[in-house]
């Protein structure tokens, strides 16, 4: 019977992500309809086809690898996007000998990334009208503190209430975890609030062999069921709000240069998105769905940064097309597109390294710790 739990928990993420990817390509496909541009294709999945049906012009496919998918449309973008989807090149069509106005390709583009924003959106509202979801946000308050970890050597004590984090507010737990992962193992001034009286405590978080992420290694003050870090409140508007500052914060972190290191090493890649959503999907369906909320509030974000191969790239040439009245070099974009999609590539196979050797550590590690029981 577990097994059959495993197959249908999969099952139900490759069908969640999908559709997060459907959600935006689908956008993209809508606004270059109601453009008038012409559409290759339309695919759920990239690398080998697996079935695929000419409708209305349009050759929808469904492809072999399940996380990802595009909307060939070489109006937008005859040199650049088309080889990443592996339905252009150098020969690549332009429909009516000439390619979509700067103002198409915006609109195109943007539509992608705004057709992931209505489905968060949407998801935000069902899960405020979901009576049994959970909600809430756990306070930055110290419930125990351990002998000879970090925190007890600063002198943190039960009762504390953390203010902030190497000078940045902290509200809730989740968030004073954010600021100590990013602190990357300095010594970091943690400022709590003891019996109304705020004391400045220099903390050195420790760095777990497991997880690889940084601990100040103390507990907060609730052992009660807690709702998922995704889910602070039932308002919709503060689920999204939690969602845009939460990437907001991390991209911030990204290109801080103290930051930065440990910004990079608590990312996550395709492994962790995906066995997050399994863990969610076997543990509580609406947890689950608060995931992909915020995963689809992620995937907006990401793709609006003008970088080649991303949405925002094209916003970015289009811009730059409006501005100067000429068109981008087609060899420049070539070059562009390439360069950045073997980088990408890259990351995403090191990201994939990276989290599978941190999944079987932390499983490792838990099954040891099983086992000492």
């Amino acid at each position: 019977m577990e097994i059959l739990y495993t197959v249908l928990a999969i099952a139900a993420c490759i069908l969640l992500f999908s559709f997060a990817i459907f959600i935006h390509e689908f956008g993209h496909f809508l606004a270059a309809r109601w453009r008038g541009l012409r559409v290759d294709a339309f695919s759920i999945g990239f690398g080998p086809v697996l079935w695929k049906r000419v409708v209305d012009g349009v050759e929808w496919r469904l492809s072999a690898v399940p996380f990802g998918g595009y909307v060939s449309i070489p109006d937008v973008d005859p040199e650049g996007t088309a080889k990443v989807q592996g339905s252009g090149g150098d020969d690549a069509p332009v429909a009516d000998g000439k390619a979509a106005t700067p103002i198409d390709a915006i609109i195109v583009a943007v539509a992608g990334p705004m057709g992931n924003v209505v489905l968060a959106v949407a998801l935000a509202f069902l899960l405020a009208a979901i009576p049994s979801a959970r909600f809430g946000e756990i306070p930055p308050v110290i419930g125990q503190v351990p002998d000879k970890g970090p925190a007890h050597e600063a002198g943190m004590m039960p009762g504390d209430r953390v203010v902030s984090v190497g000078g940045v507010p902290v509200r809730t737990w989740t968030e004073m975890q954010t600021e100590v992962q990013i602190s990357g193992g300095r010594q970091t001034e943690i400022v709590v609030d003891r019996s109304g009286e705020r004391t400045a405590l220099s903390v050195t978080p420790t760095r777990d062999k497991a997880s690889g992420i940084y601990l100040i290694m103390a507990l907060s003050t609730t052992n009660q069921v807690r709702a998922a870090a995704w889910m602070p409140s039932r308002n919709p508007l503060k689920q999204l709000q939690w969602d845009t500052m939460s990437i907001v914060r991390v991209l911030k972190a990204l290109v801080t240069p103290k930051e930065s290191k440990a910004a990079a090493q608590a990312l996550g890649g395709p492994v962790m998105i995906a066995v997050g959503l399994y863990h969610q999907v076997r543990n509580d369906v609406w947890d689950a769905f608060g995931f992909l909320r915020f995963l689809c509030v992620n995937l907006a974000i990401l793709n609006l940064l003008p970088i080649p191969v991303l949405d925002g790239s094209i916003v970015m040439f289009a811009l730059i097309e409006l501005v100067t009245r000429r068109r981008m070099s087609k060899r420049v974009v070539d070059i562009l597109t390439r360069g950045f999609m073997y980088l990408l590539i890259a990351a995403m196979l090191f990201l994939v390294y990276r989290d599978t050797v941190r999944s079987w550590r932390i499983h490792h590690a838990a099954t040891a710790a099983e086992e000492a029981k």
